[in-house]
């Protein structure tokens, strides 16, 4: 264990690890039913949806990845992040009074309602696909303090493994007790610790610096560091103001319109305008977080002068366990650790719900509120916990790329064939289920040739030409072409049919589970 990692930091790890877990498991102990399990009753106020929102989508790779982003680039990942207000507005006034109009507890219920049970299991099982890749990386990411930490008592092979499952293993423990209202209630308190632990990086950079926060940024703003917007107009840089704005938008939409993980918090609360309110809202607490982080990078490049490290994922994690005082140690580490358990089990539940109500139920012919319902719910989140747990051990450990691109170049992957069967079903009156999961499978099979197209071309050399330009493509990009994609293919693929003779939205809202 290291040096530096002393009888203080330990209790307070252990206090932490104990009382979030605890409080979790409290919270959820009068669980009724699957509805209550999986949406918390529909009972919680807007602004802790809102910090449950923010803590699912930033909680470890916001503060492992995003200060090392800065750190060897600049604050250009902001235009990516102002995009992702505007998404949520679009999806605050497109997709959401469409989820309360029934009484819906997964995204893809929705899709039934339009089009039928086909779409609805075919865009869940996509869900599921990525979210669970996904968030195998997250678990990855979050092991690598841990590793830090472990890593002079453990032999060189097994430290990563043993990190890896110390996670996943307790986040199992957690989610099959917690359920959603848990995850809610435990996710502001582990949101509060993290900022808590950006802030004390931010004074600690300043006191570890001759000159403080001034020669800090006197020496980045000379050497460009500080610079947050890019006019460039081409599609191969992520961090441009045209792939911030449009592609973080359609990001935004697709991950907080279409991806269950997101959509099962919103549908916790109270009503439609709390809901709206959450949303949006998180968006400007977003903002504000990254630029947090991304100035510790910026503190760190100066701090280290710019050296490199192995990889970009270790450089604030190494300030963490080499910089921080006794006690607050512990508690950073404790933070980094309970926050990606609080969004891991958040993705457990939500896949839990998926598999229970896009799959099960409509199988069974049994009722949400069957008490053998609440049984399987959690038997599904035990199941997906451990194949997540285990899924992070094959992760391959690249160091030289920022394990945040990779979650969001994966999550942008599907996200454009998820978004483009809403907006179809919303917009195009004419399509129909066949048209749908047409669309969206084009629109998977074409992404797939755009992220892999590096791949594809080392194996196929006479394919290069054509492919190499597609795999230049950076990553914001994806969800906007993917959704374009599966749109165009499911408007052309309605024409070849007669319309339909009534609006499928307009029928009265069936149950759904």
């Amino acid at each position: 264990m290291s040096s530096r990692f002393g009888l203080l930091d330990l209790l307070v790890l252990i206090a932490y690890l104990a009382g979030t877990t605890g409080l979790g498991i409290w919270i959820g102990r009068k669980q009724k039913d699957a509805k209550d399990y999986f949406v918390a009753d529909r009972a919680i106020p807007w602004w802790a949806v809102l910090f449950s929102i923010v803590a699912s989508e930033t909680s470890a790779l916001t503060f492992i990845s995003i200060p090392g982003l800065a750190y060897l680039g600049n604050l250009g990942f902001l235009q990516v992040v102002a995009g992702y207000i505007i998404g949520r507005i679009v999806v605050s006034y497109t997709l959401l009074p469409r989820y309360f109009e029934g009484d819906l507890v997964t995204a893809y219920a929705l899709l039934e309602r339009r089009f039928g049970l086909g779409a609805r299991r075919f865009t869940s099982i996509v869900f599921m696909v990525t979210r669970a890749i996904a968030d195998s990386v997250r678990v990855f990411a979050t092991a690598i303090p841990v590793a830090l930490l472990i890593g002079p008592a453990v032999p060189r092979e097994y430290v990563m493994p043993l990190a890896i499952l110390i996670l996943g293993l307790l986040t199992v423990v957690y989610t099959y007790k917690g359920g959603m209202k848990a995850v809610v209630w435990t996710e502001l308190v582990q949101a509060g610790v993290y900022v808590l632990g950006g802030i004390s990086a931010v004074v600690l950079l300043g006191r570890s610096v001759a000159g403080g926060w001034g020669s800090i940024i006197d020496q980045a703003g000379a050497a460009g560091k500080l610079v947050g917007i890019d006019l460039y107009t081409g599609l191969d840089r992520p961090h441009t103001i045209f792939a911030g704005l449009i592609g973080g938008a359609f990001l935004a939409m697709a991950s907080h319109g279409a991806d269950q993980l997101i959509v099962q918090r919103l549908l916790s609360s109270r009503n439609l305008k709390e809901a709206q309110r959450a949303l949006i809202g998180s968006g400007f607490v977003v903002f504000v977080q990254f630029t947090l982080f991304l100035m510790v990078g910026i503190g760190l490049w100066v701090l280290y002068g710019g050296r490199e490290f192995p990889a970009a994922d270790q450089i604030f994690p190494s300030f963490i366990v080499e910089r921080m005082p006794p006690g607050l140690l512990g508690l950073i580490l404790a933070a980094i650790v309970a926050a990606t358990m609080s969004t891991h089990s958040g993705t457990i539940n939500s896949l839990a719900a998926a598999t229970t109500h896009d799959i099960y139920l409509p199988l069974t012919k049994r009722s949400p509120d069957d008490p053998r319902t609440l049984k399987m719910g959690k038997l599904f989140a035990l199941v997906w916990g451990l194949g997540l747990t285990f899924g992070a051990l094959l992760y391959p450990n690249d160091p030289k790329l920022p394990v945040v691109v990779v979650a969001l170049a994966i999550a942008s992957f599907t996200y454009g064939g998820l978004l483009g069967a809403f907006f179809l079903g919303i917009f195009w009156k004419r399509a129909i289920q066949r048209d749908m999961i047409l669309g969206m499978s084009v629109g998977l099979f074409c992404m797939a040739f755009i992220v892999f197209a590096g791949q594809i071309a080392r194996v196929a050399p006479g394919l290069a030409p054509t492919l190499l330009p597609l795999s230049k493509i950076a990553w914001p990009w994806y969800v906007l072409i993917g959704t374009s994609i599966t749109l165009a293919t499911g408007i052309l693929s309605s024409l070849t049919h007669p319309a339909p003779t009534t609006d499928p939205m307009a029928m009265p809202a069936r149950r759904a589970a």
